[in-house]
């Protein structure tokens, strides 16, 4: 027992060799409900709180805001569980298996689109654990300018890039812990501050218009599963063939959505309960939850926030990496993971130090590049249904194989549905995407001050557009692969 211990630790703790490569047989394990760790401990994180402000952000009622938050997020999970499934049937990495519906050099287009978002996010949580850092230690009298930022920034971007580094046995043991620490921390949090709801107040928010409605479900969407879809199969790789389908799907669905639903509704009761709060959030999200803590629990605070944030952080690390390997880079993973690592920790230090108000730009940035993941999602849900066999592994890499080399109907159906997704989305916000919109008007949607302009249909449109199309343009495509 001993020896075992201590071989799983030594894997734990050794560089990762497997890259875009197929995952042998012999070395896949594991049972679907293991799925449920990784995924949880990437989403239990207090940034989920933050969501209530956000939410609540578009004008609409706590019940409207809960009914939004349910289906959007276990939606957007589902999702997520459905792609699982090409892993467990093709053994690769997500964009690798996207190679079947586009073509070998034809993927590059999504793999470009996932290696943005996937850094992005990897951004946004080391600049939101950087910020909550800095604001916590100022309470406590610690500091609280630009020393703690860089030191803050210095332990996440550590953690985060090490994680990403050493690779799968390292993930899968840190995101064990991360769940059980910040689980326990967040029940610890959520006593502490209930006295903080009201009821009264929060049930008095009056009810948004049904636009409304759909913006901040579209917008909780993008925030929670839609944003994850690319990396899905990155981890349901690792199990045998046998696995149950229906587990890789539930237990990715359940593990990613449960905390985020909790979080969601406790977050709406917390932000509906007191203006100053939510505005408090819109400028950092997770820093102003701690206003309402005691002194002594300030630092476990501190804990379960920067965990939380490194653990969506090492998630996405990973597969940016992998993300990055398709995209044709020549070296080797563990380079690609730190490659990603050295721009995220640039681009939270602009943001951080230079880059102004935060919410806006968070906002354009899950928007903007949720239109094309919608695309992708739809076309690739499309291209898993169809498929009646496993995938052709040594075709996954032959640029003259089955799949092909471009493959122009999903090609040119991203690109479409990516416009027309662009074209019925608002970012007025963030001055530098005011030029979306530019559909509503002649769709017939009151233009940019119309009732629809925030319900962000355009990522809804995207899914749709590319999972339709991909099913009833590519279906023989399928069949001539696989005969």
């Amino acid at each position: 027992m001993t020896d075992q211990v201590e071989g799983q630790q030594t894997r734990a703790l050794a560089v990762e060799s497997n890259g875009l490569n197929v995952i042998a047989d012999a070395d896949r394990k594991g049972r679907p409900n293991q799925l449920f760790w990784p995924w949880f401990g990437a989403n239990v994180s207090v940034l989920g709180l933050s969501y209530g402000a956000f939410a609540l952000g578009f004008g609409i009622s706590f019940w409207q805001a809960v009914i939004a938050g349910l289906i959007g997020v276990v939606f957007s999970f589902l999702l997520c569980g459905l792609i699982a499934l090409a892993g467990k049937r093709g053994s690769a990495p997500t964009m690798v298996l996207g190679r079947a519906a586009f073509g070998i050099r034809g993927n590059k287009l999504p793999s470009l689109v996932s290696w943005l978002l996937t850094v992005g996010w990897e951004t946004v949580l080391t600049i939101l654990a950087t910020l909550a850092t800095a604001t916590v230690f100022e309470r406590l009298g610690w500091g609280g300018g630009t020393l703690t930022k860089v030191i803050a920034l210095l332990m996440v971007g550590l953690l985060t890039v090490a994680c990403g580094v050493l690779g799968f046995d390292l993930i899968m043991r840190a995101q064990t812990v991360i769940t059980i620490v910040t689980g326990v921390l967040t029940v610890v949090y959520i006593v502490l501050v209930a006295d903080q709801i009201h009821w009264s107040t929060v049930s008095a928010l009056p009810s948004g218009s049904a636009q409304a409605v759909i913006g901040a479900l579209v917008f909780l969407m993008t925030g929670f599963g839609l944003g994850w879809v690319n990396a899905a199969a990155d981890y349901s790789r690792y199990l045998p063939r046998r696995s149950s389908s229906g587990g890789v799907v539930g237990w990715t669905t359940f593990g990613g959505s449960l905390a985020p639903v909790v979080l969601l509704v406790f977050g709406l009761l917390l932000a509906g309960s007191s203006e100053e709060l939510s505005t408090a959030i819109g400028a950092d999200p997770i820093g102003a939850l701690a206003e309402a803590l005691p002194t002594w629990f300030l630092v476990p605070f501190v804990i379960v926030a920067v965990l939380g944030l490194v653990g969506g952080a090492v998630l996405d690390i990973y597969s940016s990496g992998l993300a990055l390997l398709s995209l044709g880079l020549p070296v080797k993973r563990y380079v690609a993971a730190f490659i990603d690592g050295v721009v995220m920790i640039a681009g939270t230090v602009y943001v951080v130090f230079y880059g102004g108000e935060f919410l806006a730009q968070f906002q354009g940035f899950l928007i903007t590049l949720g239109v094309p993941i919608a695309a992708w999602c739809g076309i690739m849900l499309a291209d898993i249904a169809s498929r009646r066999r496993d995938y052709d592994e040594d075709d996954l890499y032959l640029p003259t194989g089955r799949y092909g080399d471009v493959r122009w109907l999903p090609v040119v159906t991203m690109v479409v549905a990516t416009g027309i997704g662009w074209g019925l989305v608002t970012n007025t916000l963030a001055s530098w995407l005011t030029w979306q919109g530019y559909l509503l008007e002649a769709f017939g949607l009151g233009g940019k001050e119309g009732a629809w302009a925030y319900a962000n249909l355009g990522v809804l449109v995207a899914l749709v557009l590319g999972f339709g199309v991909q099913w009833f343009g590519g279906r023989s495509a399928v069949r001539r692969q696989e005969a």
